[in-house]
């Protein structure tokens, strides 16, 4: 029995709150066991999920359904994260089709929670950011009354302890899934409000420190379009461009219409009235895709195209892998510009690695590392419109495979500013890299707070809160 374990049970214990009849070890482990114990244990009591449940709701997508750029938000388990939405990605559906699936239709206080797939388990609230938005069938809202605040059970549910449930309960091998009646079986300990209160005004100062964030970034963007002349530049709907054969194929080796649009010259044309450009290979030391990564337990982190968001690179949950043994080994390094090089949705999309710890780029993520030129002046300029255009114009490829590959962001041009502002720029940036790292943090102490009112105490917790509270007010 070495280095097994083993638990004992009587069948009525088996039977206890098992709906589908697990009778698999997975549904026994001794640590599902033990936390629902601490739960039952809880100094005040525990209900079932159930008891404060007004309704629940699955999602569910449209027959036929496309999705469109604007629209009525249809958020997907990848836009719901532990306490917070990322849309970057998020895509629209018609009024028509949101009127099909209404009942699914988001109001605010909604407490979401993903149930299909590697993510199942992730809760967020609904904020006024995507009230009247809706969801697919990966995806529950549910209604809760007034005995619990709404973000104390999305804490709940996204910390160990709500976790450590839904791993439990969970169905399904290839696509594990959680159902409607072990959701309901949840078992929730009834925590003073005075606590709830505390644990929830850490994620609504998170929430304002995201929104700072997001204010400091939206005006780096706006004073690099404001200095590049174009903060309301709007492109012609002109189709049509008429080129002479050096200007055309003799010159590109492109005969695709797409790369000819009239909208392209114009934005240059725009730039060029203030300033100098140069082509990016100038600037440049390292501009270079990763390779298929060598995965294992231990290592650096894998930075793959899902993790290069606009502006920022996650390093969270991130796969391992080993650094390969040979001198031009290509990792990520503080201060590098990642930028997406496949996928619809995700092409071109770039950031500022601004972790201390280094990584390694997938096969889809391409490394630029620079000379003479802000490193983080770059990314902001690259996912701007200027930087969008020429991804438009030099990616590869069809919907289904589409490749932006280094030789030709090696050709992007770049406006020739000042150092003064892309300093500036580049501190609106870090400054909002810090607030929305706070943020975070903000996120996993409200998480590390409900652990510990359940299991040592309530007064613990709320001195675990107010402490932790000072040291990020001194940081």
């Amino acid at each position: 029995m070495d280095g097994l374990e083993a638990v004992e049970l009587r069948l009525s214990e088996v039977l206890k709150d098992n709906a589908s009849f697990r009778f698999d070890s997975e549904h026994f482990k001794k640590e599902y066991l033990r936390n629902i114990k601490n739960i039952e244990n809880y100094r005040y009591g525990y209900i079932l999920f159930s008891s404060i449940i007004k309704k629940l709701t699955g999602g569910a997508t449209p027959l036929g359904a496309n999705y469109f750029n604007e629209g009525i938000p249809f958020i997907r388990v990848q836009n719901i994260m532990q306490n917070y939405f990322d849309l970057n990605d998020v895509v629209y559906i018609s009024t028509a089709n949101d009127e099909d699936i209404k009942r699914s239709r988001l109001k605010i206080d909604d407490v979401l929670l993903t149930i299909t797939g590697v993510s199942y388990g992730k809760s967020a609230v609904v904020n006024k950011e995507i009230v009247n938005s809706n969801i697919n069938q990966h995806s529950v809202k549910i209604e809760i009354n007034n005995d619990f605040l709404p973000l104390f059970i999305s804490t709940f549910l996204n910390s160990r302890v709500g976790k450590l449930q839904s791993d439990k309960n969970i169905i399904g091998i290839s696509r594990p899934a959680l159902d409607y009646s072990s959701i309901r079986k949840f078992k929730i300990p009834k925590v003073s409000i005075n606590c709830q209160f505390q644990i929830v005004s850490l994620v609504k100062l998170a929430y304002q420190r995201q929104q700072l964030s997001e204010k400091d970034y939206e005006q780096a963007k706006n004073l690099l379009l404001t200095e590049l002349n174009l903060l309301n530049f709007k492109a012609s709907t002109e189709n049509i461009a008429i080129k002479s054969f050096s200007e055309s194929f003799g010159g590109s080796g492109r005969l695709d219409s797409e790369y000819y649009q009239p909208k392209y010259d114009e934005l240059e044309e725009k730039i060029l009235a203030t300033h100098e450009l140069g082509t990016l290979k100038d600037f440049l030391t390292v501009n270079q895709r990763g390779t298929q990564p060598n995965y294992a337990e231990y290592g650096l982190p894998v930075i793959n195209s899902k993790y290069v968001q606009e502006g920022e690179v996650l390093l969270t949950d991130n796969r391992l892998a080993t650094v390969p043994d040979k001198d031009d080994a290509l990792f990520i390094q503080k201060d590098d510009v990642l930028i997406n090089g496949t996928g619809v949705g995700t092409i071109g999309r770039s950031a500022p690695y601004l972790h201390n710890e280094n990584a390694i780029p997938d096969n889809h993520v391409t490394i630029l590392r620079t000379k003479n030129l802000n490193p983080i002046f770059l990314s902001v300029y690259l996912n701007s419109i200027a930087g969008k255009y020429q991804v438009d114009k030099y990616f590869k490829g069809s919907s289904g495979q589409i490749e932006l590959y280094p030789k030709d962001i090696a050709n992007f041009y770049i406006p020739l500013v000042s150092d003064e502002i892309q300093q500036t720029i580049a501190e609106k940036i870090k400054a909002s890299f810090k607030l929305k790292a706070e943020s975070k943090r903000l996120l996993k102490l409200a998480k590390k707070a409900v652990e510990i009112a359940i299991e040592q105490n309530e007064e613990v917790a709320l001195e675990y809160i107010n402490t932790q509270t000072k040291e990020l007010n001194h940081a």
